[in-house]
């Protein structure tokens, strides 16, 4: 029996690297030899108990590129030693909200090491993976497996920033948190034109990031009174706020920001907590709200464009990387405030 190196979580704060089977992919399936996978917050907040709707044993790890190893009956498309991108959701294709376009709605669903589904199968912090034939993307020639493995975040930046909040040339857009996902939105707006790209952060090394990746300006998030500092950037209020920080307060600012017709997205966010809405003031603002969250092939298509030509490159968000087999250097990595993206290499 053939065995891989994986990292099996069996409990909160309990990940252990393991010598388990390679899985064999069934009718519709491809083994991929995974050679990247970025380290997401979910992930980090399953080991460290953070996030509570885990089961176990579980191998982590939902952003993965690498290289087709074998291919399951039926499989039509692919074959051994193509090089691809992986989406972790995956879906029937038949059911009513699939036929819609809303794969991540699907009600078949399964997710490859990530969360939200009720069938969760083994992820990418392993050697090798098993995942349908439907998740699977061709990686282009001229892009990184670094870069193919932020696929999916950048996906979502793309369907946020661009799908949902219907983001135009010369809108003024601000970002409220910068970290992976928030850099993300930026990158995407601004390869989408956007006018001037106000970063909104409390750490200084996150703004300096956002400058780095195009922000036109930064405040900071603690320095006072955020709204008069936006307000004295764009005078006439933004376009598009964005929040891709994730607390309560970070939307409560957002909304603290609007003006008349302002796009505003709830990305961030995953937790259960409430903020008040002035409903007379939201009616005569005309004020949008969308939200955000997942990713579709369409989203993970057009991400795919932005890298193949060279309009983002994600891998400059990376700030660590490490071998498969130092995976728990990796975790504490992602819990120190100077970090953004945390790549596995296998």
């Amino acid at each position: 029996m053939k065995t891989m190196l994986a990292a099996v979580l069996h409990d909160f704060d309990d990940l252990r690297l393991e010598e388990i089977p390679v899985p064999e992919p069934g009718a519709g399936e491809v083994l991929v030899r995974i050679k990247s996978c970025g380290v997401c917050a979910t992930d980090y907040k399953a080991v460290k108990g953070i996030r509570r709707n885990v089961k176990f044993p579980l191998v982590p790890g939902h952003e993965p590129s690498g290289v087709i190893a074998a291919v399951g009956p039926g499989v039509a498309h692919f074959r051994e030693g193509d090089e691809v991108i992986c989406q972790p959701s995956g879906y029937c294709g038949v059911c009513e909200q699939c036929r819609l376009g809303n794969t991540h709605y699907c009600e078949h669903a399964y997710t490859t090491g990530g969360d939200g589904p009720e069938d969760v199968r083994p992820g990418a912090f392993a050697e090798y993976m098993v995942t349908g034939e439907e998740c699977i993307f061709r990686k282009p020639a001229n892009v990184s497996f670094d870069a193919a493995a932020l696929t999916e975040p950048l996906s979502g930046a793309w369907k946020g920033v661009i799908l949902k909040s219907g983001m135009r040339v010369g809108d003024d857009v601000v970002i409220i948190g910068t970290g992976g996902i928030g850099l993300l939105c930026l990158m995407v707006a601004k390869a989408a034109g956007a006018g001037r790209l106000v970063a909104i952060d409390a750490s200084g090394y996150a703004r300096g990031n956002a400058m780095a990746m195009g922000a036109t300006h930064v405040i900071d998030a603690l320095s006072g009174n955020v709204k008069e500092q936006v307000y004295a950037i764009l005078p006439d209020g933004p376009d598009l706020v964005v929040e891709a920080a994730g607390p309560i307060e970070a939307v409560k600012e957002m909304v603290g920001l609007l003006r008349r017709g302002t796009r505003w997205n709830v990305f961030g966010i995953t937790t259960h907590e409430k903020f008040e809405l002035d409903g007379g003031l939201a009616h005569f603002l005309e004020a949008r709200m969308d939200s955000s969250f997942g990713t579709t092939p369409l989203a993970m298509q057009n991400a795919i464009r932005l890298m193949e030509r060279g309009l983002v490159d994600p891998e400059r968000i990376i700030s660590h990387r490490f071998a498969l087999k130092d995976i728990h250097q990796a975790m504490e990595a992602m819990g120190r405030p100077e970090r953004n993206k945390v790549m596995i290499n296998c």
